[in-house]
């Protein structure tokens, strides 16, 4: 059987050389090559190279040069067949049934091709004629250049049923192959006609850069669809395309671009507008929802995608679909990080009103898909009563066992286990949470020793025996907890006299002076709201540390009990919290001391949830001196 030219690219679009030849050669990036030491000869400096972009090896030691089946053929004898079936079930690809017309039909492909990039050779064309004056000011509107319309080969479909047609028809296309390609549109009975009419012409590419496909924006008001793209056709498939993904799969390979992995947009406007911001890994799935094969491209273009979503409330239902997709698909370096625009902008607004560095810092912090899935559950309702912190549970759990595979799903357990204690208090106290919260050092599933008690940490960041050296180390490694429990006083100023003497005992490493300042501004008079205690610590000088505090502020939200939490929650989940930090960070006098201060709060105030942070305190904390 003889496979085609269109098989293999796809093979060899889907795999890239240095993740399959790194399982025998150790690699190490130069450039935009890998190198390594030959696998062909006995050698001491490196002489074999493995190019991803233009999918070959190249050994200069022995003058051997190959893909991905010539890999397989050398290192492992097999035949070309062998490889390619091999090859096939790594990329998810069946092997085509033997076709004696397989030649013909690549070729009609190749016919299709050719016809989508002269309908486009025509569109751009047509978008310097005057017929085109409101689509030139509308991408005018946005902020576009005639460079910038050249540069991502944005075009121009006429008013007419038949301009395009006619083009196409007198230079040797059939209405038939152009129906086809999705360029007509067949009526029941009548003429075929144009399928784009009066738009602005985004051209599509497949991985393998091949021109498949048009998205069209409409100029008139009264069009039925704003956006349309191409119909499914033997070039096309929409659920496994991502606008631009080409361009920027070439830009995270390349080491000068910074990238270090796509970023999902919603629109066309707003992948462009990555790209004009210098930030070409930029892509944008064609209308709908992510879905797996999306999914398996971005992970396939190398590290952590992040989906970028406007901040309103389409845009989050938006990021809930693509984290619901993720779930089952998730494995370890296989996860999504999330990114919000401020104020319900796109990011094509922030370019235009705020420029290129302001769009950019939007990525300089982005969440967790654990954040996102956490904070979705603890607002889906009030908290406050045994039936529906059950149901919560239930939910969490639901959510967890959709997760495949399996260390992925214990990382997730561990997690949501941690968040529930700092929520409901060390109900899970000696189950496997109680093993791993001493050690929890932050969110995202990472786990570190207790600082201080790490020699590879001090050696690390060359921290010897004094105690300077050990709080060198701790600053090294911010603590999450430490910025919700601050933050939390920052969104409800209110809860800072009850929390008093509790606040001013936690040894904050990073933000002892700002909990100072808080303490401060909120003793000066009058009871303070949380925008006048912001604006007093942006008087301070705080600017820097306040946007690092509130980038967390939804996980702290949802930390506290969520939107509907009442006060007296949210100061419980707060002490609990400080408890677990104690334990974390406080000397064994701290600890004492928070001990005998909670106890004297019991005495003053009978509160059941008070006597319960005592006793779980007082359980946890024997534990720690035990170990």
């Amino acid at each position: 059987m003889r496979l085609g030219e269109d098989f293999i690219d796809e093979i060899k679009a889907r795999i890239r050389p240095s993740d399959l030849i790194g399982r025998t050669v150790a690699l190490k990036r130069q450039g935009k090559e890998f190198a390594g030491l030959s696998p062909f000869k006995k050698e001491r400096t490196p002489s074999f190279f493995v190019n991803d972009e233009k999918r070959f090896y190249h050994c200069f030691a022995t003058g051997k040069h190959g893909d991905i089946f010539t890999w397989l053929e050398e290192m492992e004898g097999l035949s070309f067949m062998e490889a390619a079936e091999r090859l096939a079930g790594e990329a998810g690809l069946d092997l085509p049934a033997p076709d004696p017309e397989a030649a013909q039909k690549a070729e009609h492909r190749k016919s299709l091709v050719e016809w989508m990039e002269a309908a486009h050779a025509f569109f751009k064309r047509s978008l310097k004629g005057p017929e085109a004056a409101e689509a030139q000011n509308y991408l005018k509107s946005r902020g576009l250049t005639g460079a910038d319309c050249v540069r991502f080969g944005i075009g121009y479909a006429p008013e007419s049923r038949s301009a395009l047609k006619d083009e196409l028809v007198t230079a040797g296309a059939t209405p038939g192959e152009l129906i086809e390609c999705g360029l007509l549109i067949a009526p029941d009975s009548g003429t075929p006609y144009d399928r784009f009419r009066d738009r602005i012409m985004f051209p599509i590419h497949d991985p393998r850069g091949r021109l498949v496909a048009f998205g069209g924006r409409a100029l008139s008001k009264e069009a039925r669809a704003k956006y349309l793209n191409s119909p499914e056709t033997p070039l096309f498939h929409k659920g496994a395309t991502l606008y631009r993904f080409p361009e920027a799969r070439r830009a995270v390979a390349d080491p000068k671009s910074g990238a270090k992995g796509l970023i999902v947009t919603e629109g066309y406007l707003d992948a462009i507008a990555l790209a004009r911001a210098g930030m070409e890994q930029g892509v944008a799935p064609l209308g709908t929802a992510v879905t797996e094969e999306q999914l398996a491209l971005l992970w396939r273009a190398g590290g952590e995608p992040i989906m970028c979503f406007d901040g309103d409330s389409a845009g989050r239902r938006a990021a809930m679909k693509s984290a619901e997709r993720a779930l089952p698909l998730l494995q370890p370096g296989r996860s999504l990080r999330f990114a919000f625009m401020p104020d319900g902008k796109d990011p094509d607004d922030v370019l235009r009103e705020e420029g290129a560095g302001a769009l950019r810092a939007t990525f300089d912090t982005t969440r967790p898909l654990a954040d996102l899935l956490w904070e979705r559950e603890v607002n889906a309702e009030p908290l406050d009563d045994p039936d529906r912190r059950a149901g919560f549970r239930r939910r969490i759990r639901a959510i967890v066992g959709q997760i495949s595979d399996r260390d992925i799903r214990e990382e997730y357990k561990r997690e949501f286990d941690m968040r529930m204690d700092a929520i409901f208090g060390g109900g899970q106290a000696g189950g496997q949470s109680g093993r791993y919260q001493k050690n929890y050092q932050g969110r995202g599933g990472k786990y570190q020793p207790k600082l201080g008690a790490s020699q590879s940490m001090k050696k690390r960041f060359g921290a010897g025996s004094s105690g300077n050296d050990i709080n060198a180390v701790r600053r090294a490694i911010p603590n999450p907890n430490e910025r919700i429990l601050v933050g939390a006083l920052i969104e409800w100023p209110e809860m800072v006299e009850e929390l008093l003497e509790e606040i001013a005992l936690i040894p904050f490493v990073s933000l002892d002076t700002m909990r100072d300042a808080v303490l401060e501004a909120c003793s000066l008079g009058p009871a303070v709201s949380s925008s006048e205690l912001r604006a007093e610590l942006l008087s301070r000088g705080y600017a820097q540390l306040l946007k690092r505090v509130e980038d967390n502020r939804e996980p702290m939200r949802a930390t506290l009990g969520g939107a509907d939490a009442s006060a007296p929650m949210r100061i419980g989940a707060w002490r609990r919290l400080a408890a677990t930090y104690m334990r974390q960070s406080g000397s064994q006098e701290q600890r004492e001391e928070m001990r005998a201060l909670t106890e004297q709060k019991i005495s003053e105030d009978d509160s059941e949830s008070l006597r319960f942070i005592s006793e779980s305190y007082r359980r946890e904390n024997a534990k720690t001196e035990e170990s």
